[in-house]
């Protein structure tokens, strides 16, 4: 409803994972050029690890998309909540793979098969697994045994794990360590500083059509960023609510004000720093507190997180 009045073709910030939006900050680069040459190179394990909010997944829609323009299957299981046979389930569903038995072994025989005939045919083929950090331990262990599909030189199966930092958690304990051996590359996304925060708010409105005079004060983006920690889901929460309520005020460009009228409504204005907090680029990231107050703030305002379907195979 905002789009007009601000002279914008789409909603900058929409919570959805819109690979279009990816900022490439130093290490969303990073992170990027990584999981490519990991996937390119058959590496094998590759982890992509970061704070909630961070642009994970929005990241991995980014390498979706670049995997699907090449000679490259893949699977993106998203609900990492499963046992050990719904895996086998969902990664032959996903890869387009019919098997009329339901035993594992089977299950198993019948995706090395079309493993090696992917791999003769001269394609690559990755399992992405979204939120691992929920996975148990019987299902890492089966993804584990996934990479010895393998020919003498080569592995069948590149596997990217995505998740919080409770993932690198996980994968240190000593049931996990034949699993932390075989992880090849570590990718990681971190929080914004101010000037890429600042950055970050001006490409997703050039993005979404924004031209002329500036949409937010440079007093607004100040605000953003104190309350956001540079949690760019956050940054998305705080402009998008501004917007609506500087479109029914009349009011741009946005100020300050407004923006702490926000953070108020979501009470990200009660996350104060404690002896716990931990320092980011010399602001305080109080990483637990915070997050449980924006998942009630959302769930307040019923805010439901994006439904993610299954991307169009190759």
């Amino acid at each position: 409803m905002y789009k007009g009045f601000f002279g914008l073709k789409d909603n900058p910030f929409n919570v959805n994972p819109d690979p279009r939006y990816l900022y490439f900050t130093k290490e969303i680069e990073e992170a990027l050029s990584g999981l490519k040459y990991g996937v390119q190179n058959r590496k094998g394990f590759i982890t992509l690890t970061g704070e909630v909010g961070t642009g994970k997944t929005t990241l991995i829609n980014r390498l979706l998309d670049w995997l699907h323009g090449q000679r490259v299957r893949t699977a993106f299981l998203f609900n990492s909540r499963m046992n050990s046979s719904q895996l086998f389930d969902f990664i032959l569903a996903e890869f387009g793979i019919v098997c009329e038995s339901r035993t594992k072994s089977q299950q198993l025989m019948r995706l090395n098969q079309w493993l090696l005939d992917r791999f003769r045919a001269g394609e690559t083929t990755v399992l992405i697994v979204d939120e691992a950090q929920n996975l148990t331990y019987p299902v890492l262990e089966e993804i584990r045994l996934l990479t010895n599909l393998e020919t003498s030189t080569e592995k069948l199966l590149q596997i990217v794990l995505s998740g919080q930092p409770e993932l690198e958690e996980k994968l240190k304990l000593p049931q996990l360590r034949q699993l932390r051996q075989r992880i090849m590359l570590r990718c990681k996304t971190m929080p914004l500083s101010k000037d890429q925060t600042s950055d970050y708010i001006v490409e997703r409105l050039r993005i979404a059509g924004a031209s002329g005079a500036p949409i937010f004060s440079p007093e607004a983006v100040e605000v953003i960023h104190k309350y956001s920690d540079g949690i760019p889901r956050v940054v998305n929460l705080l402009c998008e609510h501004s917007l609506i309520n500087a479109y029914v005020e009349q009011q741009r460009p946005i100020t300050a004000k407004t923006v702490e009228d926000v953070a108020h409504e979501f009470q990200l204005d009660e996350v104060l720093p404690t002896a716990a907090s931990t320092r980011v680029d010399g602001d305080v990231y109080t990483s637990e507190s915070f997050i449980q107050n924006l998942g009630e703030a959302l769930s307040r305002f019923r805010i439901s997180p994006p439904m993610t379907t299954p991307r169009e195979r190759k």
